[in-house]
């Protein structure tokens, strides 16, 4: 199984010129992980991307990392 908290850090540090501000938080239970994507205010923009579209990728990237697990990932960007 992978490290979805790592996976979610490696890719918005990927994406963003201030990788040392990027922060993920990681909420679990028995059916679900939330996790909380931080960026320094400058970078929301690229993580989001034009009408949402890199958010969108970046979800759907981590629902396929997470089927291994058989949870149900949640990513909200903040």
């Amino acid at each position: 199984m992978a490290d979805l908290k790592e996976t979610l850090t490696g890719i918005a540090k990927a994406i963003v010129d201030n990788p040392d501000e990027v922060t993920v938080v990681e909420n679990a239970d028995d059916s679900s992980v939330d996790l909380v994507l931080s960026v320094a205010p400058d970078d929301m923009g690229m993580v989001i991307g034009r009408h949402g579209r890199i958010a969108k990728a970046i979800r759907t990237v981590m629902k396929a990392a997470a089927t291994g697990s058989g949870k149900k990932v949640n990513v909200e960007i903040r």
